[in-house]
């Protein structure tokens, strides 16, 4: 496999780049830190190396984020949509904000997490400053992502459009069941083999 190093501030988190290359030979991404664009662009070249590989395999995307920009964790998003393999999701910690948002936007069935992971959804936000013009252009962004986000959340959760607007007015923190409960993921595991994770050991 050709090597995509995971040097962007925060891909690696401290560790040697050489332990997310081997763990990206077993089809794994490491999302452990904020959403950037930095590292939201190894993940989509990770994803496109991965899928030219071998389309048919799954993808395995680890979550512990806080979050961060929309623009980047849009970027991974398309990048999941676009490509073959499915993408499987899993909370491990904390997957708040975009990071919930990603959580949820894992393959159908293939969306899990870990016992005591926790799950954050709230509206986008952003500091706005400059001109009245440019403040009103920004507010204008805002709430467009808004709208998106909440009709994405929506297909993902089962739930309408009008319940997630709702729910994500404010910081609204989940339990890995709770985030069961909702719809954001699929199933709560302890072990890799319950999610057919082969890279671990698991059975599909």
């Amino acid at each position: 496999m050709n090597e995509i190093t995971a040097r962007a501030e925060g891909g690696g988190m401290g560790l040697n780049d050489s332990i997310f290359n081997r763990l990206l030979r077993e089809r794994i991404i490491w999302l452990g830190d904020e959403v950037r664009d930095e590292n939201s662009n190894v993940i989509c070249a990770q994803m496109m190396l991965l899928a030219a590989e071998d389309p048919d395999k799954d993808i395995y995307l680890y979550i512990n984020s806080p979050g961060g920009s929309i623009t980047a964790g849009m970027a991974i998003y398309d990048t999941m949509q676009y490509i073959k393999p499915d993408v499987a999701t899993f909370a491990m910690g904390m997957a708040a904000s975009m990071g919930q948002f990603l959580l949820s936007s894992g393959a159908p069935g293939k969306r899990f997490a870990t016992p005591h992971a926790r799950v954050m959804m709230h509206q986008p936000s952003g500091g706005i400053a400059g001109t009245a013009t440019d403040i009103r252009i920004n507010a204008e962004l805002i709430m467009h992502m808004k709208k998106v986000l909440a009709e994405l959340t929506a297909s993902q959760t089962g739930k309408t459009i009008e319940q997630i607007t709702k729910d994500a007015d404010r910081d609204r923190w989940f339990t890995a069941d709770e985030a069961l409960t909702y719809g954001f993921v699929d199933k709560v595991i302890k072990h890799a083999e319950e999610a057919g994770d082969k890279s671990q050991g698991g059975k599909a």
